[in-house]
């Protein structure tokens, strides 16, 4: 069995989400649209599939089973609603929506149509993540003090609708809600405008999870490389994850419990200890998040990041964005 799909919007992200789809074993690429006829014309022209500027009469003409949807977030909700109303089931983009109150109300609508709703965060499916995942889980690191994420570059063209926090800190606060499995309990950040007249382009962040795990967070638009990178400080060492090239390394806090003299050990400050670089199997990260939701529609199974997920995401990235407007500890 194989599933009709199609992609909404096929800019920077879509046009792989579609890609993808054309690869897949489990899939059948129907469709692409997009409002800009040239962008919708290339990639239909690349992958020979049928192309329109009006998603409605692609919904109508090809009726997909699986859509993806990477337009502007202010018209997640607007296209979600109609693609279900169709009968498919949706992959949005991260964020989830513009605002709480249309993301509850995605959820809602999903619910109600008995269709699958999946979130793009798509960092969870990096390799790296997983493995670091695993291995959080089983112990290795011991306690967990400190998370650290960054994800910086230049100024994306492209977004025009939202600031810094809403467009790059789901991704990480998606991962820090993934890696602990918990959810934190206030927030505090610093925001700026630098150099983006319309909206924030720069936050440092806090977030203060149960069992005395701190986090923190850089996000901006402003950085002329791009970084992309997750740290996790414990008992046993640091883990550091490098999100662009999929490494995962680990630095072994020494044993200085054998040290015999304290002076020496003063005067020597911490030593370095043992650096392991994880063999890690890389793989596309998109592919792996498009196979996934895949298989929840022909498994009938729960998705691996649900429209709760993406709103637990958006909920904290807009607490984040008051605390920077308010200059004050948020509750969440």
């Amino acid at each position: 069995m194989t599933i009709r799909t199609a992609v909404i919007g096929v800019g920077s992200m879509g046009k792989n989400h579609a890609r993808v789809y054309s690869e897949l074993m489990d899939t059948t690429l129907v469709g692409v649209a997009d409002a800009d006829e040239t962008t919708a014309n290339a990639v239909g022209k690349a992958l020979r599939v049928n192309t329109y500027t009006d998603y409605h009469e692609m919904l109508e003409k090809e009726r997909p089973e699986a859509v993806s949807i990477a337009v502007p977030t202010s018209l997640h909700l607007e296209v979600a609603t109609a693609c279900l109303e169709t009968g498919a089931h949706i992959l949005v983009e991260k964020p989830i929506a513009a605002n709480l109150e249309e993301a509850e109300e995605l959820i809602k609508r999903a619910k109600a149509a008995q269709r699958k709703l999946m979130i793009g965060h798509i960092v969870r499916f990096n390799p790296a993540i997983q493995a670091l995942k695993e291995k959080l889980d089983n112990g290795y690191l011991g306690r967990i003090y400190q998370i650290f994420c960054r994800r910086t570059g230049p100024h994306p063209k492209r977004i025009l609708d939202v600031g810094v926090v809403i467009d790059l800190a789901p991704h990480d606060i998606d991962t820090m809600r993934f890696l602990t499995g918990m959810e934190p309990l206030r927030v505090y950040s610093e925001t700026e405008n630098y150099a983006n007249s319309s909206h924030e382009d720069s936050l440092l962040g806090t977030l203060k999870f149960p069992e005395g795990i701190t986090a923190g967070l850089e996000v901006n638009w402003l950085t002329p490389i791009k970084v992309r990178e997750v740290c996790v400080l414990g008992e046993q060492g640091l883990f550091r994850v490098d999100d662009l090239t999929q490494d995962l390394f680990f630095y072994e806090n020494p044993d200085t419990s054998g040290e015999p003299w304290s002076l020496l050990k003063t005067l020597r400050g911490a030593s370095d200890g043992t650096m392991i670089r994880f063999s890690i199997q890389r793989y596309e990260p998109l592919k792996a998040e498009l196979q996934s939701f895949i298989d929840a529609i022909l498994q009938d199974t729960d998705v691996p990041i649900t429209g709760e997920d993406g709103l637990a995401a958006l909920r904290l990235a807009l607490a984040l964005i008051e605390s920077g407007q308010k200059h004050t500890v948020i509750e969440v």
